[in-house]
């Protein structure tokens, strides 16, 4: 009986475990839309959201493919494993759980070191270590599940309900896709009949950022008659010089280079960003210096990069980078698969 009691109890550490999983990324784990979720109003600054940096981060995903979905595998390893008997399944149980909870030990202390936490991640995190508890536990006891084909098949299923039924609920609860915001709306109906309208909020220091330019930069080009592109800057005050590039972008649109400037100041280096860096810049693209000097101290300037942000903050941005293509948003960093697909539903619905 006693064994049956610390496997059922495993059992359900595991199903916890499940149920948070796919949660740990910070979204619904089934939407393809998930950044498309309205944050709550009352976040105290979309703009530095730690919650979206967390998401953001390297180990957000291993070997290309999402950190939940792997612990998802890992925890089902743990489950089946659980239902052997032998040493050798004891022991294997402890070293894929001892595996597991190092794993959880450094998302523990990633989110201390960040500043934020994730609930359904430190879940997950807390119910492997206490599955290696069980494990090492087990080891030390010699503690296996019942002989009885029917009880492990029994525990199997409850094991296997545990993973299926809270997947099920989440294919099911897709969430409805929220209203479009107004700002949003307002720059889809300035965009001429017939185009698609990608509207970009940059910082152009943020390296992320810089990652989503060098993914969409090549599909807007090959899509420009049917795209009209809007940037709009959102400068974070965590880098010292996103103030200055958002000035030299600001000021390269007004003078008609706008796109040649973006692409200029995306791809130099962080360094150069400076308010003397950024005017080498605009020099070097050909822009009249008197100009271009004129408009970076226009207080006019300002005011525009304000507004953009102010606009960022109506359109419930989280975080950087964020884009709109037609009327779906994409946040943080992703393959460039997503934006080709992002924009081949916005052609396809013009």
């Amino acid at each position: 009986m006693r064994k049956t009691v610390v496997a059922m109890t495993m059992a359900a550490v595991l199903g916890a475990a499940v149920i948070a999983a796919p949660a740990a990324s910070g979204a619904p784990p089934v939407s393809p839309r998930s950044s498309e979720v309205t944050p709550p109003d009352n976040l105290p600054n979309p703009l530095e959201d730690k919650r979206s940096a967390l998401r953001q981060t390297a180990i957000a995903r291993v070997l290309g493919l999402p950190l939940p979905a792997l612990g998802l595998t890992a925890f089902a390893v743990l489950g089946a494993l659980a239902l052997f008997r032998g040493e050798r399944a004891r022991v294997g149980h402890l070293v894929v759980g001892a595996a597991g909870s190092v794993v959880a030990a450094s998302l523990i202390y990633t989110q201390i070191r960040m500043g934020v936490f994730c609930k359904y991640c430190l879940v997950a995190d807390a119910a492997a270590l206490l599955v290696l508890a069980g494990a090492a536990l087990r080891v030390a006891r010699s503690w296996d599940p019942p002989p009885e084909v029917g009880a492990r098949v029994g525990l199997g299923a409850a094991m296997a309900a545990a993973i299926v039924a809270p997947l099920g609920i989440g294919f099911a609860a897709v969430p409805a896709r929220p209203p479009l915001p107004a700002v949003i709306a307002a720059e889809i109906a300035r965009t001429p009949k017939g185009q698609v309208t990608v509207i970009d909020f940059v910082d152009f220091e943020c390296p992320f950022c810089r990652m989503t330019h060098a993914e969409v930069a090549p599909l807007v080009a090959e899509h420009r008659s049917q795209v009209r592109l809007v940037r709009k800057q959102v400068p974070l005050s965590m880098h010292p010089h996103a103030m200055d590039a958002a000035r030299a972008a600001c000021c390269g649109e007004a003078l008609g280079e706008g796109d040649v400037m973006a692409d200029a100041l995306f791809t130099a280096a962080v360094d150069d960003l400076t308010r003397d860096g950024c005017e080498k810049i605009a020099a070097a693209l050909g822009l009249d210096p008197a100009r271009y000097r004129a408009c970076v101290a226009d207080p006019k300037t300002d005011e525009k990069i304000r507004a953009d942000t102010d606009e960022f903050h109506a359109s419930h941005g989280r975080g950087l980078p964020t884009i709109w293509i037609g009327d779906e948003s994409i946040e943080g960093a992703r393959d460039g698969s997503v934006y080709a697909a992002a924009m081949e539903r916005a052609l396809a619905s013009r």
